[in-house]
Order: C-alpha cells, then sequence, then structure tokens
C-alpha cells in the first residue's frame, strides 16, 4: 500500500506503521510529498513522524479510532458490502430533514438513527442532512470543532456506521446530505500545524488564524478540503453537502475556493452518473452565491435563507432583539417580502450590522429551489440561552401555520428533527472536552456571552454537564400522544400536497404572490392555482380571495368553504390551503 503525505517544511518524515518505522522519501514530482511503500491491511494503525516526534495522525485520516489525537486507522473503502443501488436524488423538488446523530436517539449511534428512517421515509421528506459527523474531542457535541475533515466519528459507529446509515436511508428512498466545516477547525487535537501551512496569520477569524486558502502553500491545503469533500460524495454515496459558514472563508484568490469546488462536484456528478450538489451556509444575502459560474457566480446549488427564517420568527414570536429588530418592525410584511424576493436585506440597511447589507436575487434567472425555506434549525435553536424550540412558547396552531409557510412556500423545505411532532425537547449546546482547562473557558464563554443580554449565569445550562446533551435527545414517545400526532399528520399531509400539486414545486419566484394585513395579522400567497392561508392573530380574520372558485385541500381547524363574493374566514392561530373546485 502507498502512503503519502504533505509536509513541506520537514528535513524527514517517517511512516508508523503497527509498531514498525518506515522511512520516507522525498516525491520524485510533486514537491513538498513524501511517501512509501508498505503492506497493510483494513484497520492497520499507523501514524507519521516529522522531524523525529512524535508519531502523529494522517492529515489524510480516513478513521480515528482512538480520538482525534490518537493515531490513524486504514480504511478500504471497496470492503463495504453494499446493498442498495442508488441513482441519487436532486435538490430540485426535495424536502430535507436536518438531523444530529448524537441526539436523535438516546443511543447517539448511525445505527441507532436508522432504524428511525422509516419514520422519515412515511414522513415524506427526501433527504436526511446530517450535522457534521468529523471526529471531535470527546464522546458528544454538535460536531462543529472536527478536527479530521475526512474521517467519521467513532462513538457514533466510524467509516462502517456511516456507511450502513446510508445504506438504510437509501432502502427507504432517502438521499443523505452532509454538513462539512471548512472554515475552521476545532481548538482540541488539531495536529495541521506541524505538517505544513494549512493555516494563515494573513487573516484572522472568530477562531483565531485562518485556513489557508490563499496564502504560499495553499494550493495544497485548497485540495485538502476539495478531495476531502469528493471523498464524502464518492465513497459514502452522498447526495450533497452542506457548507458550514462560507461567508467566514478568507480567500482573495482570482479562482475562489468555492467555485472551484462547486466545479469540481459537477465533473464528479457525471463520473458517477448521478445528481449531487452543494448547499451553502453563508448571511451575506448575496444571490452570486448560487449563481452560475458562466454568469460570474460561485455556482453552488442553494443556499440556506435565514431571512426567511427571521422574518417568520418574528411573526410567530414577535421577538425583536438583536438581528430580528429590522424584521419585526412589520413582521407580516417582512415575511411577504421574503417570500416573494428571496431576501429581506437586498441592499437595505441592518440596523444589527449598522450598515447596508444584501444584493437583489433576479427572479426571472434563479429558481426558487435554490434557497431553502426553514421555521426552525440546530443554530436557531441551539444558540439560543435555553436551546428552547418554538413549541416551547408557541400554541400547535401556530406550529401548524409555521409548517404551512415552509412546506407549501417556494423555496426548498427544511425541517429540524422533532419538528414534525412539536417536539418539546430542547435543543442545548453541550459539549465534552477532555481537556479541563478547554471545558472550563467553553463554559464560562457562554455564560459570560448571555449574561451580557441579561440573563442569570446560572439559568445557562452546562454544556459539559452530560445531562444538557441528555435534554436535547428527542423522545419517541411523543409523536404518538395528544396533540404531537395531529402535529405529525399535519406535516405529512403538507409534504403529500407538496409531492402531488406541482403548483407547490413550480421554479418560479416571480410567480409567487401575496396579500397580507399586517394589524390583523393574516397573510395569503399564492402559487400557480394553489393558495396558502395563514391567521396569526388571536382572533377570527376574514380573508378576501377574490373570485370564488377554490377549495379547502387541506386545513388545521375545521373550516367553511369560501363564500360566493370569495370571502374566506379563518380561526385565529390557523391555516389552510386552497385550490381551484374540480370542473
Amino acid at each position: 500500500m502507498l502512503f503519502e503525505v504533505w509536509a513541506p517544511q520537514a528535513d524527514r518524515v517517517a511512516l508508523q506503521l503497527e509498531g514498525t518505522t518506515h522511512d520516507m522519501e522525498p516525491h520524485p514530482v510533486r514537491t513538498g510529498w513524501w511517501l512509501t511503500e508498505a503492506g497493510a491491511q483494513d484497520g492497520d494503525r499507523y501514524g507519521y513522524v516529522v522531524n523525529g516526534g512524535r508519531p502523529l495522525p494522517d492529515p489524510r485520516s480516513r478513521r480515528q479510532p482512538d480520538g482525534p489525537e490518537g493515531l490513524s486507522a486504514v480504511v478500504v473503502h471497496d470492503d463495504f458490502p453494499w446493498q442498495h443501488p442508488w441513482a441519487g436524488r436532486r435538490l430540485s423538488g426535495a424536502v430535507l430533514y436536518e438531523l444530529h446523530i448524537g441526539t436523535c436517539t438516546d443511543e447517539g449511534t448511525f445505527d441507532a438513527a436508522a432504524a428511525r428512517l422509516a419514520h422519515l421515509a412515511e414522513l415524506g421528506v427526501t433527504h436526511v442532512e446530517l450535522m457534521p459527523v468529523c471526529p471531535f474531542p470527546g464522546r458528544h457535541g454538535w460536531g462543529y470543532d472536527g478536527v479530521a475533515p475526512w474521517a467519521v466519528h467513532e462513538p457514533y459507529g466510524g467509516p462502517e456506521g456511516l456507511k450502513r446509515f446510508v445504506d438504510a436511508a437509501h432502502a427507504h428512498g432517502l438521499g443523505v446530505v452532509l454538513d462539512v466545516v471548512h472554515n475552521h477547525l476545532g481548538p482540541s487535537g488539531n495536529q495541521l500545524p506541524a505538517f505544513g501551512p494549512y493555516f494563515t496569520d494573513t487573516h484572522h477569524t472568530p477562531w483565531g488564524a485562518a485556513v489557508n486558502l490563499d496564502a504560499p502553500g495553499s494550493d495544497e491545503v485548497r485540495a485538502y478540503f476539495l478531495e476531502s469533500a469528493l471523498a464524502w460524495l464518492s465513497d459514502y454515496r452522498l447526495d450533497g453537502l452542506r457548507l458550514d459558514a462560507v461567508h467566514a472563508l478568507a480567500d482573495t484568490r482570482a479562482l475562489p475556493f468555492l467555485e472551484e469546488l462547486s466545479t469540481a462536484v459537477d465533473v464528479l456528478s457525471v463520473q458517477l452518473g448521478r445528481p449531487l450538489f452543494l448547499i451553502a451556509e453563508s448571511d451575506q444575502c448575496d444571490p452570486r452565491t448560487t449563481a452560475p459560474r458562466a454568469s460570474g457566480g460561485l455556482g453552488l446549488h442553494a443556499q440556506w435563507n435565514d431571512d426567511f427564517h427571521h422574518a417568520l420568527h418574528t411573526a410567530l414570536t414577535g421577538e425583536s432583539q438583536g438581528y430580528y429588530a429590522d424584521f419585526a418592525r412589520a413582521p407580516i410584511a417582512a415575511l411577504a417580502k421574503t417570500l416573494t424576493r428571496v431576501f429581506f436585506h437586498d441592499g437595505t440597511y441592518s440596523s444589527f450590522r449598522g450598515r447596508t447589507h444584501g444584493r437583489r436575487v433576479d427572479r426571472s434567472r434563479t429558481p426558487a429551489h435554490r434557497f431553502l425555506g426553514y421555521a426552525q434549525t440546530h443554530d436557531q435553536i441551539g444558540n439560543r440561552a435555553l436551546g428552547d424550540r418554538l413549541s416551547a412558547t408557541l400554541s400547535p396552531g401556530l406550529l401548524a401555520c409555521a409548517a404551512a409557510l415552509v412546506l407549501t412556500g417556494p423555496y426548498t423545505p427544511m425541517l429540524f428533527m422533532g419538528e414534525e411532532w412539536g417536539a418539546r425537547t430542547p435543543w442545548q449546546y453541550f459539549t465534552d472536552h477532555p481537556d479541563p482547562e478547554l471545558a472550563e473557558a467553553v463554559r464560562t464563554g457562554r455564560r459570560r456571552e448571555f449574561a451580557a443580554h441579561g440573563w442569570a449565569e446560572e439559568d445557562i445550562p452546562d454544556p459539559q454537564d452530560p445531562a444538557t446533551r441528555a435534554r436535547s435527545c428527542l423522545d419517541w414517545d411523543e409523536p404518538a400522544k395528544g396533540h404531537h400526532a395531529r402535529v405529525l399528520a399535519w406535516h405529512r399531509q403538507l409534504i403529500a400536497l407538496r409531492r402531488t400539486r406541482p403548483d407547490l414545486t413550480d421554479p418560479d419566484i416571480a410567480a409567487v404572490k401575496v396579500v397580507h394585513d399586517e394589524e390583523a395579522r393574516w397573510l395569503m400567497f399564492r402559487r400557480g392555482d394553489l393558495r396558502t392561508v395563514v391567521n396569526l392573530g388571536k382572533e377570527p380574520a376574514m380573508i378576501p380571495l377574490g373570485r370564488n372558485n377554490c377549495q379547502v385541500l387541506a386545513a388545521w381547524e375545521p373550516v367553511r368553504p369560501p363564500q360566493p363574493d370569495g370571502a374566506f374566514h379563518l380561526p385565529p392561530e390557523s391555516c389552510a390551503v386552497l385550490g381551484p373546485t374540480s370542473a
């Protein structure tokens, strides 16, 4: 087996394989690379010794059986017995379901999560979007502090566990998307600086030195992250990747890393003969993120739309702190704007940022599926002081309204695990750092952060307390109980409508028409011949439909058909979907 490692500043490098040391030679062609041949098989432990130091894990390790700081293990991907051929599932027409392996079940493993896939298939979603699964310190965590971008967290089940999960998802007709982090690595266990200039002081980020995408040595660093992305898609048969916080990628080169990555993924899609896609998380409100490369864009296939979330959240909750302030001035109007023009901040002043923000979307050239719409995500729940979901404060009727706006709206819908039944379990910030100093720094930092916003420090959950993670695990007994069962049935009904009514997957954003009443707190949007009507107020509402050619296709509360003059009466905190009457 050929072992190769990039260590451009090293004088000597050796491979330590199963306790035996093999000197490595400089690569005859690739500058900075070292290589050697050695007999190895799946599971063998190895590491690299740079300039006589201690053995370090392979930067491109596919498995870290003893955690991020232990030795690597050989993985032979071709040996896995895939059971279910997979032709892929496209993003257009999709409904995504964001899932965290560590809290989807009490066990917190791929296999335990796979046992819940039948629920997702019955729900009607098309893709499971996994939060990061790369190795991180300890057993439990969100996964955004991973340090081995090619490997799989061992407590979840390692590489084979992920493959079993993906294979099981395919058996249910579900695609799988993986959240990957290219903008930083975790604070503990990161050994990359010992090998080469993976980071640069040219730029500074909230996590310290930036990932080196444009300084000397950046060609190999870009290849490192690009090839890891392609490996996830090919080795694990994934359908797509969600790219964390792409606005935090410091990159001044003429060919942006993201454009290079989107090009490579499109090429791989042709080679594999199945659709592949990239979804960006970005707070820039910039349509160039997903614009075609031929038009000067980065060519990513979709991006999260936090502006839609913020407008919906303020309309539902009335919250107005922080970045919600601009949306909260007229939340129903803000929601109407994001339903028809994608971004609220499209060249408008952002009081949170203290400057003009965003750029207008060309609705005539941009299909709606390039933007994800959602009422809740791991960020928008977990970054709250108590990790409280909408279900902690909203009525089932308002949860139903949120579902109607997301699942019949113009954008690719995404749900956060448990949202479909109005889960009452919180989703809190939790860590499991073995380093006591780092653990205390995280604990203290989070409490101080929220103390600055008026919270008592003792009220903020301790991220290191195992009970914080335990509280965040889904309660799978809930979906069959009381209003939870009703909320779940409503989500299933709406997803079925989306699947069977072509108007609900029409890519034409410009065709979406909205009317609303800010004071009465109702809104109606039209997509083709279908209308979605929501009443977020505490009083009944009369919505003028115009001509009366509608019938009720779905309603949260029992409602009468529209009157002959087009008047439609909707109970408080309720919603309905209307379609044309039969000929």
